[in-house]
């Protein structure tokens, strides 16, 4: 048994109607990704509230629990509706009066949980609240779940700032004596302890409660218990007992005759520890990381034993106190306990929320879910527009570096490191500072941009919703102008361009293409992601740094280029950057005179990148980004002339991302407001 749907409504940031969460899940392992604030910690204390949790924490609900719109009251009811799948004959056993059935044999047999709170602050109320019920089938007209029933559906929940080493320490209800009580092997296996026993019992052979009466004994006959024990009973209790009624004290670990008082009483005593079997016992080595893998071994291992109830481990921020690789392992860990069965038959559902691209980066694609401004948005095939081979693709190639666009209010798509260091300089000299829109740049080497891309397009946008969070992939149109072939030297002076395609050649020319086949390359090259939210933004001309010296750039990125091939000298002190950039600034003064057209100076200018033995572009990048950033500080540009000679696809790339962030519960709100105008809520509050 699995939760396959769920749907909340009026939690929170949650509304209702269209603004109400819904989620589809697959079974095994769900990792929610996503920004602060987007609803992951929302969805898991809704999951709480409906299903409780073994560690008996109790939850109050507030009224800020209850939402609250822009615009009028806040709800008085909220709902959260579960749909459990996939279950098994032992399922139906335990659930028979509460399933709702299909209409055909061959429908699937379904659990569906309705939680219903509702609100009752009204003037002269001593409550705030009315009781809430757990209703089930499909319409929340079926029975009423009783206790028992709902007893089988706690959830393990794992919270997000835990305190795991006191958790596994020994006390009084402590949650590892919980864990190993249910534990098969400690309740079942062994002998009990017999006085009579001769020789001395072999303990390996006992069961826990033997080894309590074992220990015990041993304590009771130990020489420093003995005469204290005699002490206690012949000079203080024996004065104080009566006739026929001898006080006389025991000295053990427990008194309690009842086994499972017994029982309890002695894992109480117990804690859990970490050492290593390759550098020894230096458990006093181990810190906050390690201990929370303990404590989640120590809960799987519960699940895992268990031969009834439903499965479900909720985790938020298993990265918490873990480096990197450490984390790599964890979830690879978690994915093989979702996929293993119990001996019931069932496999755990484990539900994570993270902020960690290196879990990220590990789960496989379909157990993702982007959490984005309330609504959830799954990664699963069929839900976006990635065909399988994208998905094959990106389980190879998604990693730690590419995972951060989940995390992102806005992502551009590069495909080299000159854009990856250039485009957030640019933006931030132009006015739309990227890490003030929440924006990250991805770099994804020259290969799959499209792909990238498509993991935010939905396949079913009207059903599901867009994925409000702007993505601009930004690639070459990787189309020489004319003079190029010659001033590159792929062809000699005077000589033709060899014919297509009886020549092979990897490289096109603008004259390759006639009639309106220029455009029609570029519409194409757009097509491969340009949906929704999604948009693909092509140079203009020909590449990056063709296109900043064509557009308005050309002294700087001259400039830079000679700084970069330089660039060992210069750092060795055997050049000045002074006489490398009036080199340059001679050679651009000295083929600008004698070269005829803009695209042969640009051409000239773009040279040193795409020679035989080229340049570092990303180095070039970096003394570009200075002098632009140099220009800018010292009065020699303005923002407002930057952006006017910069090339337009740069330009639109960068406003695309950084667009003011509006959540669907505001544009709906904005709609109202503009219809029946400002609203005043029950609480006094006026909303405009």
């Amino acid at each position: 048994m699995y939760i396959s749907e769920i749907r909340i409504e009026n939690f929170r940031l949650f509304g209702a109607a269209d603004a109400a969460f819904q989620l589809h899940l697959n079974p095994g392992l769900t990792a929610l990704v996503g920004e602060n604030d987007a609803g992951k910690t929302a969805l898991i204390d809704a999951l709480r509230f409906v299903l409780g949790t073994r560690d008996q924490d109790s939850m109050r609900l507030e009224l800020s629990d209850f939402h609250q719109p822009l615009i009028g009251d806040r709800a008085r009811d909220i709902l959260v509706r579960l749909v459990f799948s996939g279950l098994t004959a032992s399922d139906r056993r335990a659930f028979a009066e509460y399933l709702t059935y299909g209409d055909t044999a061959a429908s699937e047999t379904v659990l569906i949980l309705n939680w219903v709170a509702k609100r009752t602050d009204t003037d002269g109320a001593i409550r705030r609240f009315m009781p809430v019920e757990w209703r089930t089938s499909d319409r929340a007209d079926g029975p009423l779940m009783d206790a028992g029933a709902r007893f089988l559906l706690q959830a393990t929940y794992l919270r997000p700032l835990r305190d795991a080493e006191r958790a596994m320490s020994a006390g009084r209800g402590s949650r590892l004596s919980q864990i190993l009580q249910h534990t098969k092997e400690i309740k079942e296996y062994g002998e009990e302890f017999d006085l009579a026993t001769n020789p001395t019992p072999d303990p390996r052979s006992l069961s826990l409660l033997g080894l309590g009466d074992y220990a015990n004994h041993l304590i009771e006959n130990s020489h420093g218990v003995e005469v204290t024990r005699n002490k206690l009973n012949d000079q203080y209790l024996r004065p104080l007992s009566f006739n026929g009624d001898i006080l006389n004290a025991r000295v053990r670990i427990s008194g309690n005759r009842d086994d499972s008082i017994r029982l309890r009483q002695l894992l109480e005593k117990l804690e859990v520890g970490l050492g290593s079997i390759t550098l020894g016992e230096l458990s006093h080595l181990r810190g906050l990381g390690s201990n929370n893998l303990l404590f989640m071994a120590c809960e799987l291992l519960l699940m895992s034993s268990e031969s009834d109830g439903f499965p479900l481990l909720l985790v938020e921020e298993p990265e918490a106190h873990l480096h990197p690789q450490r984390q790599l392992r964890l979830m690879s860990f978690l994915q093989d306990q979702a996929a293993k069965p119990r001996p019931d038959g069932q496999s755990i559902q484990i539900i994570v929320t993270t902020h960690s691209p290196n879990l990220a980066s590990e789960v496989s694609l379909d157990n993702l879910t982007l959490i984005c401004a309330g609504r959830g948005y799954p990664m699963a095939k069929g839900k976006t527009k990635l065909t399988n081979s994208d998905y094959r693709f990106l389980q190879r190639f998604l990693d730690v570096t590419k995972a951060n666009l989940f995390f992102a209010r806005g992502v551009v798509i590069v495909e080299g490191d000159a854009e990856a260091i250039l485009l957030p300089v640019i933006a931030r000299l132009i006015g739309r500072d990227f890490g003030n829109y929440g924006v990250s740049v991805v770099n994804v080497g020259g290969v799959g941009l499209g792909r990238y891309g498509r993991i935010f397009m939905r396949n079913e946008p009207d059903i599901d919703g867009e994925i409000n969070i702007p993505i601009s992939c930004v690639t070459d149109m990787d189309v020489m102008p004319d003079c190029a072939p010659v001033i590159l030297k792929k062809i000699n002076p005077g000589d033709s361009v060899p014919l297509l395609p009886e020549s092979k050649r990897r490289w096109r020319v603008k004259s390759d293409f006639l009639g309106s086949a220029l455009e029609d390359k570029r519409k194409q090259i757009i097509s491969r992601a340009n949906e929704q939210k999604v948009k693909t933004f092509v140079a203009n001309e020909w590449t990056l740094e063709y296109d900043l010296a064509f557009f308005g750039l050309k002294k700087e990125v001259q400039v830079a280029s000679f700084l970069s091939e330089a660039d060992d000298k210069l750092n060795s002190g055997k050049l000045k950057p002074y006489n490398v950039i009036k080199n340059a600034l001679r050679e651009l003064q000295s083929f600008s005179t004698t070269t005829a057209t803009k695209e042969e100076i640009c051409t000239k200018i773009y040279e040193p990148f795409a020679s035989s033995n080229p340049i570092s572009k990303p180095t070039a990048a970096q003394y570009l980004a200075e002098i632009l950033e140099m220009k800018i500080r010292d009065g020699k540009l303005s923002s407002d002339h930057l952006r006017a000679i910069l090339p337009p696809y740069v330009v639109d790339a960068i406003a695309h991302v950084t667009e003011a962030f509006t959540s669907p519960q505001t544009i709906a709100c904005i709609a109202d407001i503009c219809t029946t105008g400002a609203s005043t809520s029950t609480d006094g509050s006026t909303h405009a």
